[in-house]
């Protein structure tokens, strides 16, 4: 269906799954905004998504997701360009090596992953009220399978623990926050659902072991696969009011038994609250 009239913020829009959302939503006639680190990658990215679609409404915003500073940046000028959000797609992501720090002192995983998508919608949590009906997509990833909250080293500081946990802890994170944020949202006309997008063939992986980037190739999809379920929720009408619920391949699914435990949600609400300052 048609998205003429609809704004949409999709983070992460030079590369990947990001991308391919963006074009799809551009070919939906939606005005989409790209939140994007690089100047350079992001013009090119914009000039080809309006080559592709014929879509002239597509704008770039710079922000680095991993600066808190920049996220209030990028919040403060769109709002002085555009006063409805309709679709906010947290598509944005890293899986880095344990170690690596934001300019605000946090593991980089848990600060890109987790505290920025939560920060951003936060800061945009007005505009997509007032222009409700609207939608929250936070891209999450299966990885969140295979993690265990532990609140006492949310940072990651166990040199005991592996890529996969470090990042699955962030995107667990992020599901538990999604969810407590859909049920204080419930009644005011914004949504909010995550999706695990499937194996795509991203820069995602970049600091895996080359075995495993190795190993895993054959089994990776097109980034416009990933996309697919991110732009279905975005713009179709079955999933209107639907709000609170785990996505892959455009159907809902249930997510590990710790994204339902809302003490923790609320307890990690409080958490990142203070960690984002808000």
């Amino acid at each position: 269906m048609s998205m003429e009239g609809k704004i949409c913020i999709v983070t992460g829009a030079n590369s990947g799954i990001g991308k391919a959302t963006a074009i799809g939503l551009a070919n939906l006639s939606a005005t989409v905004v790209m939140l994007c680190r690089s100047k350079e990658t992001g013009e090119e990215a914009k000039k080809e998504i309006i080559e592709l679609t014929g879509n002239n409404n597509v704008d770039l915003i710079l922000c680095d997701l991993s600066s808190q500073k920049e996220i209030r940046n990028f919040v403060a000028e769109f709002q002085k360009k555009y006063k409805n959000l309709h679709v906010l797609i947290n598509n944005a992501g890293v899986m880095k090596k344990q170690g690596a720090i934001s300019i605000d002192g946090y593991e980089m995983n848990f600060a890109v992953n987790h505290l920025a998508p939560f920060l951003l919608t936060n800061l945009l949590l007005e505009i997509l009220k007032l222009s409700a009906p609207s939608r929250i997509i936070n891209v999450s990833s299966a990885a969140h399978r295979m993690a265990k909250l532990n609140f006492d080293d949310l940072q990651s500081k166990n040199k005991k623990m592996r890529l996969m946990s470090i990042y699955g802890n962030s995107k667990l994170a992020l599901m538990l926050v999604s969810y407590e944020l859909s049920r204080r949202l419930e009644g005011t006309g914004v949504t909010v659902n995550t999706v695990h997008p499937g194996m795509i063939d991203t820069n995602l992986g970049r600091d895996m072991s080359k075995f495993s980037q190795k190993f895993g190739k054959g089994l990776f999809k097109k980034p416009e696969v990933g996309a697919e379920t991110s732009i279905y929720l975005a713009s179709s009408p079955e999933v209107e009011g639907i709000t609170g619920k785990y996505y892959t391949k455009k159907e809902q699914k249930q997510s590990s038994k710790e994204c339902y435990d809302e003490e923790n949600a609320k307890k990690l609400w409080k958490i990142t609250e203070e960690m984002t300052r808000l």
